[in-house]
């Protein structure tokens, strides 16, 4: 291996095969490699790696729409509490969301991604994607740009704003907030929607993608245009466009902890997050019971995504893991990848809870390809070890 690319950390007995994998995808990529892997098997951290040079188990990463996770959790737990119910209409918690033929639209429907309402006509500024309040206002009074619950499209830069704006109005909270007081402390998770000042200095600035010239050429041929559904939903229409790969480069998204894109964590916080979402861990009972973790990971959404344009399959406000990224899961399995490259996920069937971070950005975008043979190899040695 070249220099910075030595592999550090520890793996428990069984499953020494996952280090080796690692150690095997390092050696392949680029010298300036760095990443985490971490995965929990019921409730106990089982994997805790890293690679590059200058990086440790405690540096953090912007890991963009794996944010949706977290912020979906605490819609979970809400709904498990009684306070929010999945099919209401939004409107009964937000009345102003009515605007523009969205009345209908029920919580359920919205965390599915059926609502149509990807982004605005003129998009926003970094400022306002910073603030999932002032998104929410925005789209409060926009025109969907389908009819509501007739089809469905990856809400990339909004679900988060529009599912929060929800939860600070059933409970005068924001989701953030709820979040630190119900999943972050008390399981002391590497995982801020809100980086504080004092952690700054763990952040590891994202790096932009460096795609060969064969990879050019597939981006070059993906659907383009400024007024497409993609690039609205990803703010890439407004005259100054959102650069996403350098989004949680911006010290305001990382203080802030927008709920769609803003987190910042490591792989020891994502898997440690899907671990006791779905597993006894230090005596505290799991997050969810196993009926809202079925209702949350049950696909709702599948078929072709209106703004992707390609296969998707939806749960409420997480990602079917399975059908979407890795078909060697449990039916069930619940998570969500970002833009990046990280992964997480929990695979309730094998007690699985995996997590993964990368610091430059991953061709071609979403979960990295390597999740696939790392992903594969920690869910062979969970099923060993029974």
């Amino acid at each position: 291996m070249t220099q910075g690319t030595t592999v550090h950390g520890t793996v428990a007995e069984g499953y020494e095969a996952v280090r080796e994998e690692f150690a095997a995808f390092v050696a392949e990529e680029r010298h300036d490699y760095e990443g985490q892997l971490a995965a929990h098997v019921h409730g106990r951290r089982v994997v805790d790696l890293w690679a590059g040079e200058g990086a440790d188990g405690d540096s953090l990463y912007g890991v963009f729409s794996s944010t949706k996770g977290a912020a979906h959790l605490v819609v979970a737990l809400l709904v498990q509490d009684g306070t929010l119910e999945l099919d209401r209409r939004v409107t009964y918690y937000w009345p102003e969301f009515g605007a523009e033929g969205k009345g209908a639209l029920t919580l359920r429907e919205l965390l599915a991604h059926r609502a149509g309402l990807i982004g605005t006509d003129t998009g926003f500024g970094t400022a306002e994607l910073a603030d999932d309040r002032a998104l929410a206002e925005r789209l409060a009074d926009q025109r969907p740009f389908w009819r509501p619950g007739t089809a469905f499209g990856y809400h990339a830069l909004v679900i988060g704003a529009l599912t929060g704006e929800v939860v600070r109005r059933a409970t005068g909270r924001t989701l953030q907030e709820v979040y630190e007081e119900r999943v972050r402390v008390p399981y002391g998770l590497d995982f801020h929607l809100g980086l504080p000042a004092s952690r700054e200095s763990r952040f590891r600035t994202t790096l932009p993608m460096l795609p060969t010239a064969q990879q050019r050429a597939v981006l070059d041929t993906l659907p383009s245009g400024p007024h497409t559904l993609g690039a609205i939903a990803f703010n890439r229409h407004p005259a100054e466009p959102t650069d996403l790969e350098s989004l949680p480069n911006e010290r305001a998204v990382r203080a802030r902890g927008p709920a769609s894109v803003g987190g910042v964590a490591s792989a020891r916080g994502l898997a440690g997050m899907y671990a006791a979402m779905i597993s006894e861990s230090d005596g505290k009972a799991p997050l969810l019971k196993q009926d809202t973790v079925a209702e949350f990971g049950q696909p709702h959404s599948v078929g072709y995504d209106l703004v992707i344009r390609t296969h998707r399959s939806y749960g409420l406000g997480f990602q079917d893991t399975a059908d979407t990224w890795h078909p060697f899961l449990g039916a069930g399995a619940i998570g969500h990848s970002g833009a990046a490259g990280s992964q997480a996920f929990a695979d309730p069937r094998s007690g699985l809870a995996y997590g993964y971070t990368r610091r430059r950005f991953a061709f071609p975008g979403g979960a990295a390809a390597e999740n696939d043979r790392l992903a594969a190899a920690v869910h062979r040695a969970a099923l060993a070890a029974g």
